[in-house]
């Protein structure tokens, strides 16, 4: 029994060691997360106690809003004036438990650490350098409630970092007809691993959702939306209505 006692003792103390170094809680919960997305995450989706840094895309950062909102969670965003109400809602998100604080000003850390105080999930994007003594305490305090952060660009201390690349979008004929769905590929960096994880999916797809890209389907080359053509037919496109300019 004392044995016994001793181990117990000692995996405690390694535990608390190892949250110590790695800065968050080992037994954190999972948050609701697109399976598409959690699959390329250590530990299956985002923990409750930390960071992340994310691609500027609004697309990739209101899906991952939407799973928690559905769940009953509440969430934030803070500095980010194009993130539209019509947006969110067509990508899921359920705007009863969304607060959007589009322009925090020069506090807006403080307005980020107050907010994380009653949001499981709070999104920002800097308005300036953070330092890491200042990332560390705001870590700390989403360890304590329980909450992650979702930053869109560099942050230190990020738990994992999520690259949007090769954009590919299908649903047009022969110079008509509707964009349908968008094809990207995701990579996340995490400091838990040393390789990267990627994945093709759709970003969104037809129904406005995040979901991965069928095993089945053809390799697609990417097609930059930045390239032309000087003997493309000019194409007019009608936006369909679940996809929004949303980035």
């Amino acid at each position: 029994m004392i044995v016994r006692e001793d181990a117990a003792g000692e995996v405690r103390r390694l535990r608390a060691q190892l949250e110590r170094v790695q800065g968050r809680r080992l037994d954190a919960p999972v948050l609701p997360t697109p399976p598409a997305l959690a699959d390329l995450l250590p530990g299956g989706g985002l923990r409750a106690g930390a960071a992340y840094s994310l691609a500027p895309s609004s697309t990739l950062l209101l899906s991952l809003l939407a799973r928690p909102t559905k769940a009953g969670s509440w969430c934030a965003a803070v500095g980010m004036p194009e993130l539209g109400a019509e947006a969110a809602a067509g990508l899921g998100v359920v705007l009863d438990r969304l607060v959007l604080v589009p322009e925090p000003g020069p506090r807006w850390l403080a307005v980020t650490a107050t907010l994380a105080e009653v949001m499981t999930i709070v999104a920002v994007r800097p308005q300036g350098r953070v330092s890491d003594a200042e990332a560390s305490r705001l870590l700390a305090r989403l360890r304590d409630r329980g909450a992650a952060l979702l930053v869109q660009g560099p942050w230190p201390q990020a738990e994992a970092a999520f690259e949007v690349a090769d954009p590919h979008w299908t649903g047009l004929g022969q110079g008509h007809g509707y964009l349908t769905a968008r094809e990207v590929t995701v990579t996340v960096h995490s400091r838990r691993s040393p390789v990267p994880r990627r994945a093709r999916m759709l970003l969104p797809d037809q129904a406005g959702s995040l979901t991965a890209t069928p095993t089945t389907a053809t390799p697609t080359t990417a097609t930059s939306t930045t390239a032309t053509s000087t003997t493309a037919t000019p194409t007019t496109v009608t936006p369909a209505v679940p996809l929004r300019a949303v980035g």
